[in-house]
This record gives C-alpha cells, structure tokens and sequence, in this order.
C-alpha cells in the first residue's frame, strides 16, 4: 500500500470513530436532549373527582383548576421549569391517551396497579389514599352493619375503576356504572341507588359537606393504596427521574398536607366536570 492510500485510510477510520462517538453520545443524551426541548408539561386528569381534581370560579368568574392532583402537578412542573398545561378528559380514557402522546403525565388519583402497569410507567408515590368507602343516606345508614348487609342491593360506583369491579363482586348485587361522582351523589341522595362505592377520602369529603350522607368502611374493601403519576410506558421523554426527585422533595416539604388544605378549602365553590367520553379502550382507578 503507497503513502497516499494509508493516509486515505487513517482519515476513513478517524472519521468513522468520530461518527459512531457522536452517536453514541446522542443516544447516551437523547432523553435529556427531549426534556430540554420541552417549555410546557401537559397533564391529563379528570375533573370530576374532589377534592383530587375540580373546576372553581376565580374572583372574575373565569373557570380555573384546582385540586389535589393538580397542585401536585403544578408543583412538579415548577420544578422541572416548565409551564403546566392542563387538558381534561374521562377518566376512564386517559392512560389510552397518554399511550398516543395527547399528555406527558396523568394524576387522578390513579393507583399503580399490575394491570396498569402493563400500559404505563408510574412514579413513587406521592400520597397514600384511604381504602374505598361506601356512601349511602344517612337515614338509611343503620341497615348497613356489616359488609354481607348490601348483597342483593344496587350500589353505585364510576365506570371503569376498581371500585366498580369491587361491588361487582357483591353476591346479587346490581351494579349501576357511571361516568361522573356527581352524578353517582345524586342517584344515592334521591333514592335511585342504595350506596355508592368511592375512595376512602372522596367518600370523607361529600360526608363533611353534605348532611344527608354517611361514609362506611369495612375491612373487605381492603386497605390504603399509594397514589402515583403515569407517564408512557418505556417512558420516552426521560420524565420520571425528575418527577421523583420533585416528589421526594415535595415529601420532604410535607406538602401535601397543604395541598389537601388548600383544595378543601374551595368545597363551597368547587364544580367537578366531566368531558365527554372519547371511544377508546377504558382503565380503573
């Protein structure tokens, strides 16, 4: 081989080692590459489950969202420097959505069930939920002593959440499966249903608020579940270590508790607002 073919051949290999290092330092840093890229973090809930998630009217009587989850959100998002943008959607449709890329994360009280985790990432959690309770008219509160006394009665419960495959279970129980909590509070205060199946501190709250109504927990409902964020499944654009480094700090600063304070205190003005549902497969809470 003469002189001017190995320099030829020194300057192809040089320029090929450059090349595959670029690559491997793009894949190496592509994830960050895609979180620097982001200015807005889109959160997908579901607007229809206080204290988690509501719609309030501010001083000028422009609807804004509040709640638990989306304090939560807010908070996460300043922590990554990003601006929180917040789209609303049943509930039963937001991890199908958050697959196709229409969120970056999803809270609304969601438990990370084995199931769930088949479709989604999820993050540590952020705040324990009480076991599910049922909700059922105070005047009647006294037939429901033990858990065997709604057999054969029609229980209430959101469609598509684990609550609803819970009273499924009730021997001769009949299920009736509703898109919003609103509605399901009006069917159990009108008579139209003889309890209703909710989470332990959605129960909690509509007992506090409303006279006509008393929680009930039994042991057969289970106990406290960890609540946590969904991301895509495979997590694409490399959010869930920054979301578990804000909610590990957000722990430390104990906010929740400020955040439940703060979310109980617009109960009186709170509307909880369904979108319309979208045809697409459904998930559980």
């Amino acid at each position: 081989m003469n002189k001017k073919h190995a320099t030829i051949k020194k300057i192809i290999t040089v320029s090929l080692i450059m090349i595959m290092a670029l690559a491997a330092m793009t894949g190496c840093g592509g994830e960050q590459a895609k979180e620097d890229e982001m200015t807005t973090l889109v959160l997908g809930t579901s607007a229809d489950y206080a204290p988690f998630e509501f719609m309030y009217p501010d001083e000028n009587g422009d609807m804004q969202y509040g709640g638990i989850d989306i304090y939560v959100s807010q908070y996460i998002a300043d922590y990554m420097g990003l601006e929180l943008q917040v789209e609303n959607m049943s509930f039963n449709n937001l991890l199908t959505s958050l697959g196709k890329g229409q969120f970056d994360m999803v809270l609304a009280d969601i438990e990370a069930t084995d199931e769930r985790k088949e479709a989604a990432d999820f993050s540590d959690p952020y705040l324990t939920e009480l076991a599910p309770q049922f909700l059922v008219k105070a005047e009647n509160a006294d037939q429901f002593k033990s858990y065997s006394d709604f057999e054969g009665k029609t229980i209430g419960a959101q469609t598509a959440t684990t609550k609803y495959n819970i009273i499924s279970e009730i021997p001769d129980v009949s299920p009736v499966a509703l898109q919003n909590v609103l509605d399901l509070i009006k069917e159990v205060s009108y008579g139209k249903v003889d309890a209703i199946l909710v989470d332990g501190s959605v129960a909690q709250q509509y007992q506090a608020s409303n006279d006509d109504l008393v929680a009930l927990s039994f042991d057969e409902l289970g106990t406290s579940a960890d609540v946590c964020v969904a991301v895509a499944k495979g997590d694409p654009k490399g959010l869930l270590p920054k979301i578990n480094e804000a909610i590990a700090k957000m722990n430390e600063e104990n906010k929740i508790e400020e955040f439940k304070k703060t979310a109980n205190d617009y109960a009186d003005v709170w509307q909880e607002v369904s979108a319309p549902e979208e045809d697409t497969e459904s998930e559980e809470e």
